[in-house]
């Protein structure tokens, strides 16, 4: 029989009175978690954010006011040390889709993952999307770079002279030593050095490009934000896409919500 007072009952778990206090702490910690903004892809605002631009630089893009209307990457938030990524689609900072993943490396930053290009080709995530949710009403999603294909996420996908800052697994991922121009994400080049992020020719930056087998068919990129490049075709812009970061938070909120800089979120997964 336990000693009176010495056990508290929380549901059905009976915790020893002396821990009690440590036990509903990490509680009440766990209750809600934070989502930060990292970095928002507008593929029509007059500025490319291609392989070369941003990704690896610690510096700040953009402004406080207009990060969900344009490109952004916030460099405070860029070195936080992150357990969980979310990758959201977003109509004027309402939630159309979202994809929410674990990092297969705990606590480390998106600068310093961004800035592992030699050899790069990496998968950062495991297990799949903890969450994925598209609105009943989104369109354009067929070749959307992605909410169109599964898998885990891939970052600084080099192969030949070109570069890929985001791809899934799902997609088609070139051999390093093809210059196939054929995979397709966010934040590209089809001519760069992708072991330093260093453009070679400027012309062949572009923002975000659908899935397709382009190899040597033009190439469909979301809105305008791309060089000169002859085979660039300027397609509709399916939407902005946000990175959001989180050291706890495992579930995003669902398509209609309104986005912000800091978004609090009830985790639905306790051992995830």
């Amino acid at each position: 029989m336990l000693p009176a007072l010495a056990y508290l009952t929380l549901g059905s778990m009976i915790i020893p009175l002396q821990a009690a206090p440590l036990m509903l702490n990490k509680f009440e910690d766990d209750e809600s978690s934070v989502w930060y903004l990292a970095m928002n892809l507008n593929p029509a605002d007059g500025h490319v954010m291609d392989y070369t631009t941003g990704w690896s630089e610690d510096k700040f893009i953009g402004t406080y006011r207009a990060a969900l209307s344009q490109d952004y990457l916030n460099r405070v938030i860029w070195n936080y040390p992150a357990t969980y990524i979310a990758i959201v689609r977003h109509q004027k900072g309402i939630v159309e889709a979202v994809k929410v993943f674990r990092f297969r490396e705990s606590n480390r930053s998106l600068l310093s993952r961004f800035q592992a290009m030699n050899p790069g080709r990496e998968v950062v995530t495991e297990g799949g999307p903890l969450q994925e949710e598209i609105s009943d009403g989104a369109q354009d999603m067929a070749d959307d770079p992605v909410f169109s294909v599964d898998g885990d996420l891939a970052f600084n996908w080099g192969y030949g002279n070109n570069g890929v800052r985001i791809v899934l697994t799902g997609g088609h991922l070139s051999r390093a030593h093809e210059n196939n121009d054929n995979t397709h994400g966010l934040g590209n080049h089809f001519a760069c050095d992708p072991l330093t992020g260093e453009s070679t020719h400027p012309e062949w930056a572009h923002e975000i490009s659908n899935i397709q087998d382009s190899g040597k068919n033009p190439t469909t990129v979301q809105g305008t934000d791309h060089g000169s490049g002859s085979k660039y075709v300027s397609g509709r812009v399916y939407g902005n896409y946000a990175i959001y970061v989180s050291g706890r938070a495992n579930s995003f909120p669902s398509p209609g919500n309104l986005l912000d800089l800091e978004i609090t979120s009830h985790p639905k997964l306790r051992f995830y």
